[in-house]
């Protein structure tokens, strides 16, 4: 029978306590306590522990799952622990005492500095500095020579098409050799490198291979299947939370199921009501269920919390693959990672399993997008390797440039001092960011490539000057490097941004006019949604209610006008059937590949269109425009999902993303979930 009871627990509880979730600090010390006493049932009831003495006792371990969420400073002097790897469980903990715990040696302290991100304190001593320089400089040191290991020993021992079980073989003798060829700093830690070269060996398979990262067993098993994924992650080179924020290990993403499906014809009761054309339009839509859903992600929660179901999320995109094959699949030709941000956080997601592979957080931070560029960086001995660069930005006008495969936001741009509402870089030089802010400026950035240690410069080269606050922005498949589209507060503009231009601040040079509802033309109106469909087809959103411009480039601006503005009337080509919502910044997208666009609705629904059947007509010299508004090709209908017994509603779809070949279809909302459908 164990010696801890709750009436013990309320005993010596200071003060005394009639209530278990009312204690605070607790002293369990000279009890003569061994590791089976600690029952964590009993202990899970312990929500609001902050201080915890266990100290004088017989414990030779921990148990990996006490539940102990608030735990802030723990003393367990004068024990018999073995092991400190559990005490990764308690991430909040800021001191730690353990002295006279004879099998406990430098390499345990090492490993908690790494393993507790909040610790101050390590046996009365401020471990502050040492800490950041263990979880920064030694991870990312340590990084570079497992990664220059596989490349000299391993790469060439894979076959460009491997199989499974030859995977698995290279796995074991990779993971047995770096460990003992991987040598840094003094030999007294010798075992405390081995257990971090092993994790992020391992974390570097999963990356390059696709492969699963070992988690701790016995924590698996007493997860809430029904709400909870839990993926522990090893967090190497980040940076102090306060500079540049940090990488999250033991990411907690609440998976929320669903209950089971609507059926495609919405029924009439909350929300705006459909017109008729609308309900004509979701029974076609009915016709080509093509789309399954996979995964409902919580995983943007303020605090991890499971409360959270008001953090908006605004922004998605797909990892472009590498020419090396960083974590390509064997079936799908594109990437299945995707990046997606909200509220405080930035996570790259696995569409295929829904497991969160990283979370980067920056606590006075919300951000609002992302985007992906590919830079080829010298690694070592002057050789170059591609590597995929994330930047993200939002409220406060910083840029994060963060090398995911490291796990290192490496720096950050001071870009506006207003929000930051989008960015996309050149798909011609990869070093060339725009970033459109709420100072109604988009500016045009060389980010350029950092060094070995990760020094880079970072330079402005262009300002264009808007009239309202840009709110999408699109280069021109055709002339990248010489004109860019923005979709705006008040309306569709046009800039010249040719480099070889001394003029470094730059106004439009064209505003673009649609038709109002009154049946004349207008220039101002919001656009919150814009993106090409091809070279030539432009799709944006919002001129007017319940209405999607297809329109053409080509035929509406005269690309060697130079000089002064002007107002351009837009060729439109065709109007899509949409929502008669007026909510604005559902924004749109498009998979040029396969001919799709994608806007979401103020019901959780997401709208495809297949516009394969009208491309080539628009594209002909006598294209006429589409007389009829061209309805969906199919609905998806958000599903009755039950968050802690409670039915979710009222869900905005922000943002709508496909993946290039269109397999995945990422939908973020604004009641922090994000739902991944698969097309079957």
């Amino acid at each position: 029978m164990s010696k801890i009871t709750t009436e013990l627990l309320l005993e010596r509880a200071v003060p005394r306590s009639t209530r278990l979730r009312k204690i605070e600090t607790l002293n369990l010390s000279k009890l003569q306590l061994k590791t089976g006493d600690l029952d964590p049932r009993l202990f899970s009831r312990l929500r609001h522990l902050q201080k915890l003495d266990l100290s004088d006792n017989l414990l030779d371990k921990f148990p990996n799952s006490l539940t102990l969420p608030d735990l802030r400073v723990l003393n367990c002097n004068n024990n018999k622990l073995e092991d400190v790897t559990a005490l990764k469980q308690f991430p909040l903990l800021e001191e730690l005492t353990y002295e006279n715990n004879v099998y406990l040696t430098l390499n345990d302290d090492y490993k908690v500095m790494f393993l507790l991100q909040n610790l101050r304190l390590l046996n009365g001593k401020d471990i502050t500095k040492l800490a950041k320089h263990v979880r920064c400089v030694n991870s990312r040191k340590l990084t570079s020579k497992v990664t220059a290991h596989w490349e000299k020993c391993f790469r060439h021992q894979l076959p460009e098409k491997y199989t499974a079980e030859q995977v698995k073989s290279i796995k074991k003798k990779f993971l047995k050799s770096v460990q003992t060829n991987v040598v840094y700093g003094p030999s007294s830690l010798s075992e405390f490198t081995r257990w971090r070269v092993k994790m992020i060996a391992e974390e570097f398979l999963a990356y390059s291979l696709g492969l699963e990262i070992n988690t701790d067993p016995e924590t698996d098993e007493n997860m809430d299947e029904s709400e909870e994924e839990s993926t522990e992650r090893p967090r190497e080179a980040a940076e102090d939370a306060a500079k540049v924020g940090d990488f999250s290990s033991g990411l907690t993403n609440v998976t929320v199921t669903p209950r089971k499906r609507k059926r495609n014809r919405s029924k009439s009761g909350s929300g705006n009501k459909r017109s008729k054309s609308q309900a004509n339009a979701e029974e076609e839509a009915e016709e080509d269920v093509s789309a399954e859903p996979l995964h409902f992600l919580q995983c943007h929660s303020k605090g991890n919390s499971r409360e959270d179901f008001k953090t908006q999320l605004w922004s998605c995109v797909f990892e472009p693959l590498l020419d090396s094959g960083a974590r390509k699949d064997p079936i799908v030709s594109s990437s299945r990672t995707v990046a997606t941000c909200g509220g405080e956080s930035v996570c790259l997601i696995d569409c295929e399993t829904g497991m969160v592979l990283k979370k980067y957080k920056v606590a006075t931070e919300e951000f609002f997008s992302v985007a992906w560029t590919t830079l080829t960086m010298v690694i070592s001995n002057s050789r170059k390797k591609s590597h995929n660069i994330l930047a993200a930005a939002g409220r406060r006008g910083i840029v994060k440039l963060i090398h995911v495969a490291a796990d290192f936001c490496y720096g950050e741009i001071k870009a506006h001092k207003k929000p930051i509402a989008t960015v996309c870089f050149s798909p011609t030089r990869e070093t060339h960011l725009f970033t459109a802010s709420y100072d109604k400026r988009i500016a045009l950035w060389d980010i350029g490539i950092p060094d070995c240690d990760y020094n880079f410069k970072a330079s402005q080269l262009l300002v264009l000057e808007a009239l309202s606050i840009p709110l999408r922005i699109a280069l021109v498949p055709t002339c990248p490097d010489q004109y860019l589209l923005a979709g705006c507060e008040g309306g569709c503009f046009a800039w010249n941004i040719k480099l070889d231009k001394e003029q470094k601040s730059r106004p439009f040079e064209a505003v673009f006019q649609f038709p109002d509802e009154d049946g004349g033309m207008t220039t101002s109106h919001r656009v919150d949604g814009l993106a090409f469909l091809n070279d030539d087809v432009i799709v944006s959103k919002s001129s007017k209610p319940g209405c999607i411009y297809l329109w053409s480039w080509s035929r509406c601006f005269d690309t060697k006008g130079r000089g002064s503005q002007q107002t351009v009337s837009a060729v439109i080509l065709a109007e899509l059937e949409w929502s008669t919502t007026d909510l604005s910044y559902l924004t749109l997208s498009t998979c040029p590949a396969k001919e799709y666009v994608f806007c979401g609705d103020e019901q959780g629904s997401v709208w495809m269109y297949n516009l394969s059947n009208y491309t080539a007509a628009w594209s002909s010299a006598k294209g006429k425009r589409s007389d009829k508004r061209i309805p969906p090709t199919q609905i998806l209908k958000w599903p009755e999902l039950q968050a802690n017994g409670e039915q979710l509603s009222e869900v905005l779809v922000n943002n709508v993303v496909s993946d290039p070949t269109f397999t995945y279809l990422v939908v973020l909302t604004s009641v922090n979930i994000t739902a991944i459908w698969k097309k079957s």
